[in-house]
């Protein structure tokens, strides 16, 4: 889970036009490529995929309500932090697809992202 974490929250990630900020975390950026590749891969027939799955199911830590544990890909991260890192990183096309996807997949991101009185942050 930290090591999702540090992908959510981009770690340093930066553009190709910034290579001072991919110098210092190589491995974020990495990392939030091997997640945005795993995360859309095609189902297999009898099984869906669990990166996906993880991707659209994650909740707020800051969320009242209980956190059920019935889905095996389930987890919980803070969502302000995630914001605040989605929108300094809006320079990287990685760090941009990535809230695209959570945006049109995670009905829970989409919520709380629409719920912001300062979404000219992220705009």
């Amino acid at each position: 889970a930290a090591g999702l974490w540090t992908v959510f929250t981009l770690g340093g990630v930066g553009s190709k036009a910034s290579p001072q900020l991919e110098q210092c975390s190589p491995l974020a950026s990495q990392s939030l490529l091997l997640l945005l590749v795993l995360a859309n891969l095609t189902d297999a027939p009898d099984m869906p995929n669990p990166y996906r799955q993880a991707i659209m199911s994650f909740k707020n830590t800051q969320d009242n309500t209980a956190f059920s544990s019935s889905n095996p890909h389930a987890f919980q991260i803070n969502f302000n932090s995630l914001y605040t890192a989605l929108c300094e990183q809006q320079k990287s096309d990685q760090a941009t697809l990535l809230l695209y996807m959570l945006l049109h997949q995670n009905s829970n991101v989409r919520t709380y992202v629409l719920a912001r009185t300062d979404i000219e942050n992220l705009v």
